[in-house]
């Protein structure tokens, strides 16, 4: 396997974002690998087949991003980002399954992940996904955002919200309800008559005063404080 530490890309650009591919089907990994090795930005660190190779070889190899199937032979996908999260792991998981995994979609977020994709997606946008929560945000396909707010609204609504917002203004309040809802910081914007910046500052604040890993983070905390209603 390689070594942990970027190598600066050919013609002295910034170094390549490093991945972890863990999925149970070589086919899967193999085509991945292949795809990410032709673009010069994205670099195959490591291959897992199931979760527990996962964590060890995201602790050995501590690459950028983690690219998570959830059905794997005995640790899964969501306890393996689990775990990662809770070793304040530095890599963003990246939860790439199919469609048949809805039921999986919360407990992968509540779990840590960053992003969820479905394996049916163009590779292009696949490979922009990555590239977007290798930055630090989140991302989660068109289509599973629909089939989370689903999944939401299908639970009983408990009497009272199973966490509270503290120490945020009304204002900011109001911003991470409607990041629950599923705007851009444009349509954020839009709705509230700010700018466009003001909006992304307030996203930024509430990242920082919630601990957020990213906004998919937020939209969770936003459905658990129940500021949204499916």
């Amino acid at each position: 396997m390689t070594a942990p530490g970027p190598a600066s890309a050919p013609g002295g650009g910034p170094p390549p974002v490093r991945v972890l591919l863990a999925d149970d089907q070589p086919l899967v990994r193999t085509a991945l690998t292949m795809v990410m090795a032709e673009t010069g930005d994205l670099e195959v660190v490591g291959e897992a087949g199931d979760g527990a190779e996962a964590v060890r070889l995201a602790r050995e190899l501590a690459p950028d991003v983690v690219v998570m199937d959830i059905r794997m032979p005995g640790m899964d996908g969501i306890e393996a980002t689990r775990r990662l999260v809770a070793d304040g792991a530095a890599a963003r998981v990246v939860v790439l399954t199919t469609f048949d995994d809805d039921d999986y979609v919360y407990g992968a977020l509540r779990a840590g992940a960053s992003g969820f994709l479905v394996k049916d997606m163009a590779l292009d946008d696949i490979l922009g996904a990555v590239r977007v929560v290798a930055t630090g945000d989140g991302l989660l396909a068109p289509s599973v955002t629909g089939r989370l707010i689903k999944e939401f609204a299908g639970r009983p609504r408990p009497a009272a919200p199973s966490r509270e917002v503290t120490g945020v203004t009304g204002r900011e309040r109001e911003v991470l309800a409607l990041v629950g809802a599923g705007l851009t910081n444009a349509e954020i914007a839009d709705r509230l008559t700010i700018s466009v910046a003001t909006a992304k500052t307030y996203v930024t604040r509430l990242l920082a005063k919630l601990g957020a890993r990213d906004r998919v983070q937020l939209v969770i905390i936003a459905y658990e404080a129940g500021l949204v209603t499916p």
